[in-house]
């Protein structure tokens, strides 16, 4: 994706909500949807309808862009993401949060489901991402030309999720007797499932929880300086001797049991900036 495509989306982005300003982006994860309900809505767009926007082929993503305020402060969020299993490439899956930079975002939250590596974690635990693992993505959004505008072409990745963000959450957390743990969240292509050697090889090598989403578009943020909060919801137990055959209908019941404690930290999150 170019810097003008970028561009064009931007600009009639910002005409369409009359130059509304977000601060802060927001991206939901698969059956994480219902934080859309709290946002005092400005504007809403469909990305069909946003100049070359990836349009969302996931069946739990309801593919829209928000513009309004959560717990007083401006946002812009994406009711549903992109992955690199859809057929999209790296820099497509990140699009939106360059978008987001150039409307004004300086600060990420980003959830997602995720399968549990750590036997300590529950299904509907949350896990507050600490550090991510890259090195099983089979490619990477900041391939191929660089646009400067968006930062060095070899940002350091040495302290990805804010530290401070992360110690909040915890503490609200534990405020609310909200179950909530502090990990690392390694990123697979998908869209199959891991086997159970994989799950023990992703557990060997320093990982909590398996996704197929959030680290591309933390790369990219993080590239471009925005600040970057990571929230996981256990919605299956990748242990071997757990291990039981996933099916979407209760990844998403999953999730949705944990929908209450996450909509809980991003408000009380956004609330204390």
């Amino acid at each position: 994706m170019s810097f003008e495509q970028i561009q064009r989306a931007t600009h009639f982005l910002e005409e369409f909500s009359e130059n509304f300003k977000p601060e802060y982006g927001i991206i939901l994860g698969t059956g994480l949807g219902s934080l859309v309900n709290e946002i005092e809505i400005a504007f809403s767009i469909s990305y069909k309808a946003i100049p070359h926007f990836p349009v969302s082929t996931v069946e739990s993503h309801s593919g829209r862009l928000i513009f309004g305020r959560l717990s007083g402060k401006k946002v812009v969020c994406m009711q549903g993401r992109f992955h690199y299993y859809e057929g999209y490439s790296m820099q497509e899956v990140v699009f939106p949060v360059r978008v987001m930079k150039l409307l004004g975002v300086h600060t990420l939250l980003v959830s997602n489901a995720c399968g549990s590596l750590n036997p300590v974690y529950k299904v509907s635990d949350l896990m507050v991402i600490n550090d991510h693992i890259s090195l099983f993505l089979p490619t990477n959004p900041l391939i191929g030309a660089h646009i400067p505008e968006f930062g060095d072409r070899f940002p350091d990745m040495s302290d990805v999720y804010d530290q401070t963000l992360v110690k909040k959450a915890l503490n609200i957390a534990a405020a609310n007797n909200i179950t909530a743990h502090s990990g690392v969240y390694v990123s697979v292509s998908g869209p199959q499932l891991e086997t159970r050697a994989e799950y023990r090889i992703l557990r060997q090598i320093g990982a909590d929880v398996v996704g197929m989403s959030t680290v591309p578009e933390v790369i990219a943020a993080r590239q471009m300086n925005i600040r970057c909060f990571g929230l996981s919801v256990v919605t299956d137990l990748g242990i071997p001797e757990l291990l039981e055959k996933a099916e979407i209908e209760t990844i998403i019941a999953a999730a949705r049991k944990a929908e209450p404690g996450m909509t809980l930290i991003f408000k009380e999150l956004l609330a204390n900036f």
